[in-house]
């Protein structure tokens, strides 16, 4: 006949067991029974992914590359395309007053009207359609706080330059409340890029700079230097 494990009168509960109380025991297998499920979690845990080195922008991002215009953070990691030169580099001529500076990055080059106020006067070139013309008109009029446009609202907002350089598609929109932001901008495609000349900034100055912009897009040109 085969004897009990244990001591006569203990049960299935080893003596050790008998002299510690049982919410000690019920604490202990609480601990050990948390344990195990946190060493099962770590076991299991998935790696996110980790984010693309530059987000397609607006143009998109293009991507137009935040750029378009270029952003902080992981986007400036991502260098500038090389700028055209030569015969394939936009050339304009400045209205009366206005200044010229070569810019970095994204910017081909930042232009100055002579009016008072908050104005940025820019011009990016990107390879290839940059993320289309409604991504990008969009993009724009995100920027002063107005809703994106379908193909339709795009077409009715176009108006057509002529230029040396081709056809350049004008866009002025102005954005609703108090304080009125407006942006006026030309889009060039010639030779494989994509030109962007752009003006924004309080509507008083931007209307003010207007007639200078508008003349300065009817002389762009390629030619060499």
């Amino acid at each position: 006949m085969k004897r009990s494990v244990f001591p006569s009168g203990s049960g299935d509960v080893p003596s050790a067991r008998r002299s510690v109380p049982a919410p000690v025991w019920a604490a202990a297998a609480a601990i050990a029974l948390l344990a195990g499920c946190r060493r099962e979690e770590v076991t299991h845990a998935r790696v996110p992914k980790l984010p693309q080195a530059a987000e397609e922008s607006a143009a998109g991002g293009g991507g137009v590359p935040g750029m378009l215009l270029g952003r902080s953070g992981g986007a400036a990691d991502v260098p500038a395309p090389p700028a055209p030169s030569g015969a394939g580099a936009l050339r304009w001529t400045l209205p009366k007053g206005w200044a010229e500076a070569q810019a970095g990055g994204m910017r081909f080059a930042t232009l100055k009207a002579p009016v008072s106020g908050k104005l940025d006067v820019s011009v990016v070139v990107l390879p290839g359609p940059a993320g289309g013309e409604l991504a990008n008109v969009n993009r724009w009029r995100g920027q002063i706080g107005l809703p994106p446009l379908d193909e339709a609202a795009l077409a009715s907002s176009r108006r057509t330059l002529r230029s040396r350089a081709g056809e350049v598609s004008l866009y002025d929109f102005t954005s609703e409340g108090q304080s009125r932001s407006r942006l006026v901008a030309g889009l060039l495609e010639a030779n494989g890029n994509s030109w962007f000349v752009k003006m924004v900034g309080d509507a008083g100055p931007v209307g003010a700079a207007r007639p200078d912009f508008i003349r300065l897009l009817e002389t762009l040109r390629f030619e060499q230097n």
